[in-house]
């Protein structure tokens, strides 16, 4: 039996989620397996014992990152059709990724790897489906959406981060008050959304077109 003096055992879940935040406090560059091993209070070869390498660690914390997509419920977005449905699942990804320091970074890094799946290929194809939608546009669409949205976040989250450490305010900055203000206004995002959305709209129109 463990005495008061043994330190509690630390689950896959404890790793992971100690992760997260040590991400969401101090960014990519120092989420390290040793710092990771200092917080939980365990030598950095017991981090092993749950995952393999650390790609397969930055893999389960970008699937927390991205877990809040998978609970929107497919009956709401198929009722919405698939030009919302886009526009629903590209904002939700966009909340997901900004709501911990550089997500969009190690989310990108994890898919580029194959080491989670599109956070919005299998809604998305859902509800195509229910519409009529073939599979081959719809994949399109989840494909761009998710490179789009994690590259616009990205690009929001830098200039964040320029912008804390006062970088923005060099004289070589370009438009640095424009580009601050841009971080915190989700309207471009939205138009963006909507251009894509409309996009596989006249996709899906010149598809049913019969052919000369």
């Amino acid at each position: 039996m463990a005495t008061s003096g043994t330190p509690r055992r630390r689950s896959r879940e404890d790793v992971a989620e100690m992760a997260l935040q040590l991400l969401d406090e101090y960014g990519l560059p120092d989420l390290t397996m040793r710092n990771l091993a200092t917080a939980l209070g365990v030598q950095p070869s017991a981090l092993y014992w749950h995952f393999p390498n650390k790609q397969a660690l930055l893999a389960a914390v970008s699937a927390r990152i991205l877990a809040p997509l998978a609970e929107l419920p497919i009956e709401d977005l198929g009722a919405l059709g698939v030009h919302e449905a886009v526009r629903v699942l590209g904002a939700r990804l966009r909340d997901c990724l900004l709501t911990y320091r550089d997500a969009s970074e190690l989310v990108s890094s994890s898919l580029s790897l194959g080491l989670v799946g599109s956070p919005v290929r299998p809604q998305l194809l859902e509800v195509a489906r229910r519409h009529g939608v073939p599979d081959a546009l719809s994949e399109v669409a989840a494909e761009v959406l998710v490179h789009f949205t994690v590259g616009y976040v990205f690009h929001e989250q830098q200039r964040r981060t320029a912008d804390s450490l006062g970088l923005l305010d060099a004289p070589d900055s370009l438009n640095p008050e424009d580009a601050v203000a841009a971080t915190s206004d989700g309207d471009s995002f939205a138009k963006a959304l909507t251009m894509i959305a409309d996009g596989l709209d006249v996709s899906v129109t010149r598809n049913a077109e019969p052919r000369a």
